[in-house]
């Protein structure tokens, strides 16, 4: 299922979209978090970034796996591999956090959807806007590690 699609890679495929979910999702939490007056007109992308972030990080992670697996069976070991290895292990971060910043960005629409003014009592706001906020810049982080080891691997060495 995550191996190829007519031939090609479905990691190339698909990469792609984590690449954008990804840092939209981040963007909007911490947007959401520290502008309460923004919640109602970004609430329903935040919601469905929550979910569409983590679950193209899988798909990329999955197939990404997948294809490790089919240059190994070519062949492939030493340096290259090592690269690849490195870029997996990103990846797997990036997983994580974005997972992570998902299920609290989800909760927190939730739960503001259910206040009249879309704010939480002022600790709970504050505590889930401070925990989103540092998922979304581990979340920006590890993606751009993971897109820059994967290019690194594939384009070239870095110096």
């Amino acid at each position: 299922m995550f191996d190829q699609i007519n031939g090609m890679p479905v990691h190339a495929l698909v990469l792609h979209a984590a690449v954008v979910f990804v840092p939209l999702l981040a963007l909007l939490a911490i947007v959401y978090a520290v502008l309460p007056r923004w919640r109602s007109k970004i609430g329903w992308a935040a919601l469905l970034l929550s979910i569409a972030a983590p679950a193209a990080t899988y798909v990329a992670m999955a197939s990404g796996s997948k294809l490790r697996d089919r240059l190994v069976a070519n062949g492939m070991s030493g340096p290259p591999l090592e690269q690849i290895d490195d870029h997996m292990g990103f990846g797997t971060l990036t997983f994580y956090f974005s997972l992570g910043l998902g299920i609290v960005t989800l909760i927190m629409v939730i739960l503001t959807l259910r206040t009249p003014n879309r704010r939480l009592p002022l600790p709970a706001d504050i505590g889930l806007a401070v925990i989103m906020v540092a998922l979304a810049a581990l979340s920006g982080y590890y993606v751009f590690k993971t897109g820059d080891s994967g290019a690194q691997a594939v384009w070239g060495t870095s110096s």
